[in-house]
């Protein structure tokens, strides 16, 4: 039997599944610790030597501690996901501390937690000027990489970046160590590659105009993650493009590949309850204690694209139909899947979304009409499952 040229990652079993189900009930979500690592290594090995690998935490931050166990760098946008950092304790030379808003008062309360240890991008030149004043304060070289735009409201032209090259050349307050550039995620790969050619010429004009030799790039590659039914899964084969790319470029230097869906989005998984079915004229539709303000799928418009789920107990009747599955919310845009053949769906059925795990649990409308905020579990096969978040009410952020 010829061996698999990418490797194959498991999905939980089914037991596991049934036992989350009965220990803390629904809405919950349960996040496969032991996945996300096995696909950061996975992707590991298809890179080698052609990149470092970072941990855009935005992606899922319950996942933080056990990603940065397993990548170089974790990247941190706003100053809840620095003091979740803190409180994990994520030592301060893996964190980026990225974003496009980082005031003074942020900024400077982490440089005076952790200085120079950190990395920190340069998205502005207010950005630029508050750091500045800190290295001058502190007499401590702060390591940069300006952001690059990819012309929207993040990063800089560059015709700004390259001033604020010639700016520190001569202050030489702060380390350069390179360029940041990330122009969005779901990408095809044609894009990706194009986009490595554009930043190879931008280095050249860079070096060109100032005599600085950009020597790191963070490059988010934004691979896409199939999360409906007959897409195909590439990120290993663009993986693979990439680092071919990487090695195709004339400039060469260290380079780290920011990624947060990619990574953790085959580990989560978001099980509901059926609490009510109807029928009106010739539709079925079930709904669900959860809904569009706690699962997100990328690309999903009203359901018309069917996500990856099953259903416990499994149906054994043969009584197959098509039902539209719908959310709690008091919404027309609430529904989850349309027209999708179940068997034996009733009032007590459980219904497990997989491929959530990312974003999925930050990204809906929490505060939505004052549900319930649906418990986190993490699950690894040594430890078993470990609770990190129990169910909450809303109401009272509301009133």
């Amino acid at each position: 039997m010829q061996e698999e040229k990418f490797p194959y990652i498991d999905r939980l079993d089914e037991t596991v599944l049934d036992e989350a189900i009965l220990r803390f009930g629904t809405p919950t979500y349960v996040f496969d610790v032991e996945q996300a690592k096995k696909r950061a290594r996975a992707f590991r090995g298809i890179i080698g030597q052609a990149a470092d690998l970072c941990y855009a935490m935005k992606a899922n931050p319950f996942l933080v501690r056990a990603m940065a166990e397993e990548v170089n760098r974790i990247e941190v946008c706003s100053m809840g996901e620095f003091r979740i950092c803190k409180q994990k304790e994520i030592p301060a030379e893996k964190l980026l501390i990225s974003g496009v808003m980082k005031d003074r008062d942020d900024l400077w309360e982490i440089l005076e937690t952790y200085g120079n240890r950190c990395h920190y991008t340069i998205e502005s030149l207010n950005q630029y000027a508050i750091l500045n004043e800190w290295a001058r304060s502190s007499g401590k070289k702060v390591p940069v990489y300006l952001r690059l735009t990819s012309g929207n409201q993040f990063g800089m032209d560059e015709e700004t970046l390259t001033n604020i090259v010639e700016l520190e050349q001569d202050k030489d307050l702060l380390e350069i160590c390179g360029i940041h550039y990330f122009s969005g995620t779901q990408k095809k790969r044609k894009k990706t590659l194009e986009e490595l050619t554009y930043l190879d010429e931008v280095f050249a004009r860079l070096k060109e105009k100032t005599g600085y030799q950009v020597t790191e790039l963070e490059y988010g590659p934004g691979l896409a993650v199939p999360y409906f039914a007959r897409q195909a899964d590439e990120r290993f084969e663009t993986l693979e493009a990439i680092a071919d790319a990487l090695a195709k470029m004339q400039w060469q230097g260290k380079v780290t590949l920011e990624m947060g869906r990619a990574f953790v989005a085959d580990c989560g998984y978001y099980i509901t309850t059926v609490k009510d079915t109807k029928r009106s004229g010739d539709q079925n539709y079930c709904i669900i204690d959860g809904g569009m303000h706690q699962v997100n799928y990328d690309g999903q418009i009203r359901g018309m694209y069917q996500p990856k789920l099953t259903i416990r107990p499994q149906g054994a009747r043969g009584i197959y139909q098509n039902w539209t599955i719908c959310g709690e919310l008091c919404t027309g845009n609430d529904i989850l899947v349309q027209n999708i053949k179940i068997d034996d769906l009733r009032v007590g059925s459980t219904i497990i979304f997989e491929n959530t795990g990312a974003y999925a649990v930050t990204e809906g409308m929490a505060l939505f009409l004052s549900h319930v905020l649906p418990a986190v579990v993490l699950y690894d096969p040594v430890g078993g499952f470990t609770q990190v978040r129990a169910r909450r009410e809303t109401y009272v952020w509301n009133s």
